[in-house]
């Protein structure tokens, strides 16, 4: 049987998921501040994060949505030039995306943001955990 949950661990626990939402939140106006929707940012960075173009199938799997939502997500994107589909002679149904330099530099823009405020509550998270 697992022991009690202690005081001191229902505070870390809930101050860990306030600094959490507090960090999706500042995402969230970044994101809307370039533009894009929380979705469409984390699918620019799941694109850029891979080693090479990403299958439309292989989006879906990172971002937990079915393919044809992401198709549609993909479709908005290169509507905004942020993405590109490459059709390949072999297989038309295995459509790599990649980012194009427009996407990439939003991308890069954002992740910048990004890097700088988990470095800010990196300290505090790491404390967070260490009193659960």
């Amino acid at each position: 049987m697992a022991r009690a949950i202690t005081e001191e661990e229902y505070r870390a626990l809930a101050g860990f998921r306030q600094e959490l939402r507090e960090f999706l939140s500042l995402s969230e106006t970044a994101a809307q501040d370039a533009g894009l929707t929380p979705q469409q940012h984390q699918a620019l960075l799941a694109i850029r994060a891979a080693p090479k173009a990403v299958l439309i199938g292989e989006l879906a799997r990172q971002l937990a949505l079915r393919p044809n939502s992401v198709t549609g997500l993909v479709d908005r994107l290169a509507k905004q030039g942020l993405v590109e589909r490459r059709e390949t002679e072999r297989d038309r149904r295995r459509v790599p995306v990649s980012l194009t330099s427009r996407g990439e530099e939003l991308i890069e823009n954002l992740a910048d943001a990004h890097r700088g405020e988990l470095r800010r509550i990196r300290p505090l998270l790491a404390n967070l955990l260490l009193r659960i």
